[in-house]
């Protein structure tokens, strides 16, 4: 089992249910395949009368004291131009929630093969990791601030990465009509291919992760629009998490924990304050666009048939 260091919890001692402070010993991250969610124990090791970690005094040794903290995380693993930045503010609404915003984009930014220029792409590497192993490490599989803690990641940005760390997480895919995603994705970057929409890369994941055990959902962008309370009460069943209305309102403007590209691709959902209504729209694609539209939908039609739906 894989140490970590724990900086947060409240030691109990295990005899007496008294609160206590202690800050030397072992902490040892178990997992619990079943329920997607980690348990951080810390086990009090010191002596009488010696002075331990960071200088504390130490306890007497035959005192034994102990940290369990439960911390489910959830990686929301999406197309660009979905709902995905929206998903991410019904999920900071909740109390016992931090989100992260789209943590391996630097990662990507560094690897891909891409002709696609990103706007505020210097920006993005200048704010973020670009060591995806280091990002999965530290902030994916780290220390959490609350017992929930939601990742928005684009699945494209997966390249070159060992996906192995997605069976220590709950994983929800987020998909939309192609058609959709690329009209909204060639207003900010023209010509996309298929490794920048990452369509085809959805189906190879939702693969990897049902292959796994380690799937906990499929959402589309337009069954939610028609029934949000509907859609995240059932997402929230199959993560194991209370659903709450809160998720369903947010502040409008910018949020604080909005990546530093947030000016060039967030705008419209700066204007929001909740999941908009879903209205059928007809999207008119350039040639060359309705190629890549065709490669798409067969990957999205066959992701579509396992998402929740929004009436059923």
């Amino acid at each position: 089992m894989p140490l970590v260091h724990n900086r947060w919890g409240v030691h109990i001692n295990r005899d007496t249910g008294v609160p206590c402070l202690c800050l030397c010993g072992t902490n040892i991250l178990f997992f619990s395949k079943k329920h997607r969610f980690s348990i951080f124990l810390y086990l009090g090791n010191c002596f009488r009368d010696q002075t331990c970690c960071e200088g504390f005094s130490a306890v007497p040794a035959q005192q034994a004291y102990y940290t369990i903290y439960m911390c489910t995380r959830i990686n929301i693993w999406s197309s660009p131009r979905n709902v995905s930045t929206a998903f991410m503010y019904a999920f900071a609404q909740r109390p016992d929630t931090t989100v992260v915003d789209e943590p391996l984009y630097a990662h990507y930014l560094s690897k891909t093969d891409s002709e696609a220029q990103h706007p505020g792409a210097e920006e993005v590497l200048a704010a973020q990791c670009a060591d995806g192993q280091r990002v999965v490490a530290e902030v994916i599989l780290g220390d959490c601030a609350t017992p929930v803690v939601l990742f928005k990641q684009m699945t494209h940005h997966l390249i070159h990465l060992d996906w192995s760390f997605m069976r220590h997480t709950k994983n929800v895919m987020l998909v939309r009509d192609p058609r959709a995603i690329i009209a909204s994705y060639a207003k900010v970057i023209p010509n996309p291919g298929m490794q920048d929409v990452g369509v085809a890369l959805q189906s190879q994941l939702f693969d990897y992760l049902r292959e796994n055990d380690c799937l906990s959902a499929v959402v589309d962008a337009a069954e939610l629009l028609k029934n949000p309370p509907g859609v995240l009460r059932r997402l929230c069943e199959a993560l194991a998490i209370d659903y709450t209305d809160a998720m369903l309102r947010w502040p409008a403007g910018p949020k604080l924990y909005d990546g530093v590209w947030a000016p060039y691709w967030y705008d419209q959902v700066w204007h929001s304050t909740g999941f908009q209504p879903y209205e059928p729209v007809r999207y008119v694609l350039p040639p060359h666009l309705e190629a890549l539209c065709a490669q798409c939908m067969p990957h999205y039609e066959h992701l579509y048939t396992f998402a929740i739906k929004a009436f059923s």
